[in-house]
């Protein structure tokens, strides 16, 4: 169905939006670009800029949540378990290694992984925002150019069948 004039604006913004959903951020966006005949510098660029928009807003919702929120005891009792849970799913390499382990953790494009998952992990870790949101970035980074270049040769193998 298309909402807009132009095809290409319509993708770019699906593309955008799979890429900041939680459901599969840019692993989702850049294939969906690069299948729907957008060029590659286009999937990745937009894939990119939505999967790197997460982090802050993930920061501002757990911040403003936490502050007008944590005097009710219901969702102070949630967040003490959902950061317990969110602790032991991240694994011990990432509180072991800090920097290094987020931006690893962060930039395997496995379901599960990723920015949501890294900001969550930085915030219940107690990682400095900074180097967090550094962290978070690079490994961003390497997933989508991982999923660039695979969604690039896998449509190209697709096109000469």
């Amino acid at each position: 169905m298309q909402f807009f004039l132009f095809p290409m604006l319509d993708v770019l913004i699906y593309t955008f939006l799979l890429s900041i959903s939680p459901l599969g951020e840019a692993r989702a966006g850049i294939p969906y670009a690069v299948l729907n005949d957008i060029p590659i510098f286009w999937a990745f660029l937009v894939g990119l800029l939505g999967n790197l928009l997460i982090f802050p807003l993930i920061m501002w919702l757990i911040d403003t949540f936490s502050q007008k929120l944590w005097p009710n005891r219901r969702y102070r009792k949630g967040v003490v378990h959902f950061s317990r849970r969110a602790k032991k799913g991240v694994g011990g390499s990432v509180e072991k290694y800090g920097f290094w382990g987020l931006m690893v953790f962060v930039m395997i494009p496995l379901p599960g992984t990723g920015a949501y998952m890294g900001a969550i992990a930085a915030y219940v870790l107690k990682i400095e925002r900074r180097k967090a949101f550094l962290a978070t970035s690079l490994g961003v980074l390497v997933s989508c150019v991982i999923m660039a270049v695979g969604s690039y040769y896998g449509n190209l193998g697709l096109d000469s069948l």
